[in-house]
């Protein structure tokens, strides 16, 4: 009942451009935040960006600062992530995820995420 379901990821050539969907379903966005995570073949996952619905703050990892931009449709229950100047080394799968928490936790602790999606595979090539 209660889901997250990514969309948007595929192929695209070095800096090309992909607007990721998170589609949340069996609850609603307000008071929870929405992280987006990725994670490359043989790397360990790491956080690329969030938003918090209670105040609408945002936060970006420093490898995506001025490509990424995070932001939420409330009315469509929707968080997107849109990705310019895409490089080789974004490829990965990408993941959302929320919980009852700020991103002020989120970017030290996945621990409090209570619900991922299933992940869309980004591929960054020529």
């Amino acid at each position: 009942q209660v889901q997250l379901v990514e969309s948007g990821g595929g192929l695209v050539q070095p800096g090309g451009s992909l607007r990721l969907s998170c589609a949340a379903s069996g609850f609603t966005l307000d008071y929870y935040a929405i992280g987006w995570f990725r994670q490359a073949p043989g790397k360990e996952r790491e956080g690329v960006s969030c938003i918090s619905s209670s105040d609408g703050s945002t936060y970006y990892a420093d490898s995506v600062k001025g490509r990424f931009t995070i932001s939420r449709d409330n009315a469509k229950n929707t968080v997107y992530l849109q990705m310019n100047s895409l490089k080789p080394e974004d490829t990965a799968v990408y993941y959302c995820a929320t919980g009852h928490v700020h991103c002020t936790i989120v970017v030290v602790t996945t621990r409090y995420l209570e619900v991922w999606g299933q992940g869309t595979l980004v591929t960054v090539s020529s």
